[in-house]
């Protein structure tokens, strides 16, 4: 099997999903060919040796929809022999897209792809492509289907986490993003997006709020409690998890993920690829595993799917020097930290999408740069991305610094 090096990531900033947001102006296939063309030029790529772009995309409807990969692939003005693919894991989506470029490469089929993501939040709002899961009564009944914020509280309510530690950790988010800002941590992997006339409209990640505090958090009302009580989605939650008498609902928008605009791009090769174009790799991606678990708690899954990358890598968790995990929701981050014995000061040290946002078809990508520029900037080695998935999934990669 041949290795999978990662010669560069980047990724646009996030914009606030909203049509206030400094991004809306921007369509979803410009985030995306903004990306892929930051990524030719930097590298001095000749395309037309690139085996194919493969994109997470949520949402792929409307502006989205119609394989954004191969068209986003045109408007980048590579070669038209480059092909595009996008792909839909829910929030993993951007990390798959990497992941399906580096399996390309280890089995010897691709010399060199593009993984990454796209979503334009602001523009085709979440929810736009409809569910399969929730459409059918028959399926959602039969495997006890509850809103993702139901979850989190259900997850939060199991393993005992309070309000107050679920907002104690998104102050904590809050307060290393914009630390991270502060000391320019991400000038390696940020790119400016510019408008039609050159100007600049987004440097940097306009969702943060560094003034927030657990006073402001307080104030808050849960934001899952009256489709929870009023819909009946706590009853069909209690019904799965009987030794739980009720929900406590404790998330809100300031402990949860914030809805944004943004795009990514990584480009992965083998070795042979990189020493003919004189590209330097940065990383090596040691393994990948995406799993199932049970849906309706819905959120478990990074810890499982870590753990089966771990296994495949021959490591442990302590093994791993950083650790960079999506913020879905606070619990969630809380309980992949309790589940593999991992301290806070290993796991999104530079803030997440509580603080930055979450941009659902990018995040993964957008993460594992993050991770890969403070191996860099640390001197450290090895790094573990991972992200919870709707339905009832998790997806894991592992790098290691070159």
């Amino acid at each position: 099997m041949n290795d999978a090096y990662i010669y560069d990531a980047i990724r646009t900033p996030r914009g606030i999903g909203k049509r206030s947001g400094s991004l809306h102006q921007i369509s979803p296939i410009k985030l995306a060919s903004k990306t892929l063309r930051k990524i030719k030029d930097r590298n001095s790529l000749k395309t037309s040796f690139l085996d194919d772009v493969v994109l997470g995309c949520v949402h792929p409807v409307f502006e989205q929809g119609s394989d954004i990969a191969r068209i986003a692939v045109l408007d980048a003005d590579y070669d038209q022999s480059v092909p595009g693919t996008q792909v839909d894991r829910f929030c993993a989506s951007g990390l798959e897209a990497v992941n399906i470029a580096a399996g390309q490469v280890m089995s010897g089929q691709a010399d060199m792809s593009v993984g990454g993501g796209v979503e334009s939040m602001s523009r085709v709002p979440m929810g736009s492509s409809g569910g399969a899961w929730m459409a059918d009564p028959t399926v959602a009944y039969n495997s006890y289907f509850v809103p993702q914020g139901i979850s989190a509280d259900l997850l939060a309510t199991k393993y005992g986490y309070t309000r107050t530690d679920v907002d104690s950790y998104a102050v904590d988010s809050q307060k290393r993003a914009d630390k991270a800002w502060k000391e320019n941590r991400f000038k390696k992997s940020i790119i400016n997006v510019k408008d039609q006339n050159q100007l600049t409209i987004l440097d940097k990640d306009e969702y943060m709020r560094p003034d927030t505090t657990m006073q402001s958090l307080a104030s808050l009302d849960p934001s899952f409690a009256h489709i929870g009580k009023n819909h009946g989605f706590d009853d069909v939650a209690i019904l799965k998890y009987p030794e739980i008498e009720s929900i406590d609902h404790v998330h809100h928008a300031g402990n949860s993920s914030g809805i944004v605009d943004g795009a990514a791009a990584v480009l992965i090769g083998n070795k042979e690829i990189g020493k003919k174009y004189e590209l330097k790799p940065r990383a090596k991606i040691r393994s990948f595993a995406s799993i199932g678990s049970e849906p309706t708690i819905m959120l478990t899954g990074p810890a499982d799917s870590a753990e089966k990358a771990l296994k495949k890598a021959k490591m442990k968790a302590s093994d791993i020097d950083l650790f960079e995990m999506n913020e879905a929701f606070a619990a969630v981050v809380l309980r992949f930290m309790e589940a593999l014995k991992v301290d806070h000061s290993k796991v999104n040290v530079n803030g997440g999408a509580i603080a930055l946002g979450h941009p659902l078809g990018a995040t993964g990508a957008i993460i594992l740069g993050t991770v890969l520029d403070e191996l860099e900037r640390k001197n450290l080695s090895t790094g573990l991305i991972t992200l919870c998935v709707g339905a009832g999934m998790g997806t894991a990669t592992i790098i290691e610094r070159m």
